[in-house]
């Protein structure tokens, strides 16, 4: 079994902001693969059925960004979850808008629905798919920029990567993760703004 997570905030008033990227890919999935967000359990909403032969959970978190890993923890304790089956997808202010990432594990590079999970399971070894909402302008305060929605030049790219963040998820399942890091880092190579790769 894998629990895939998408990490955002509830309510209407964050539905398509640049922090609910992770929503967002949840909802992808749960379209492509017919399978119903109709269960409250864990403080988040959730659904299950099968993506590319592998038994899964879609989860979205109802705690707010901050606190994602009182949802996350319980959902792995509770299913004794192998961290390597626990994949999360969120956004990420260091890369640009349209690109994704997928790295088997790492920090939480600032991202503090990450943070939480990782100080929530006492470890960062789980992959995750993060997706690129740009980084913000000079004079604007960050949660104001994560919590802002994207503009209308936007609008595809974000789409392209949402598109590509549940095409990498499946791909994951079906095939395995380094397939999917290839396929879909090497498409989306780029610099991060804080000047690592990214990898």
């Amino acid at each position: 079994m894998f629990i895939i997570v998408g990490l955002g905030n509830p309510g209407r008033e964050y539905k398509y902001t640049r922090h609910n990227t992770g929503f967002e890919v949840i909802d992808k999935l749960s379209y492509d693969h017919n399978i119903n967000m109709n269960k409250n359990k864990f403080s988040g909403i959730c659904g299950e059925g099968m993506i590319g032969g592998e038994k899964v959970m879609l989860l979205k978190p109802l705690t707010y960004m901050n606190l994602s890993g009182n949802c996350v923890g319980a959902a792995v304790e509770f299913y004794k979850l192998p961290l390597e089956n626990l994949i999360v997808c969120c956004d990420d202010i260091n890369l640009p808008v349209g690109s994704i990432r997928i790295r088997k594990k790492g920090t939480d590079g600032g991202q503090k629905g990450l943070r939480s999970i990782i100080e929530r399971l006492g470890s960062s070894d789980f992959p995750r798919v993060r997706i690129g909402i740009g980084k913000k302008p000079d004079r604007m305060d960050l949660k104001d920029w994560v919590l802002s929605g994207f503009m209308q030049e936007e609008g595809t790219d974000i789409i392209n990567a949402v598109t590509d963040a549940g095409d990498a998820v499946g791909m994951i399942l079906k095939c395995n993760i380094d397939l999917a890091m290839s396929k879909y880092n090497k498409r989306n190579k780029v610099v991060r703004n804080d000047g690592e790769d990214g990898e």
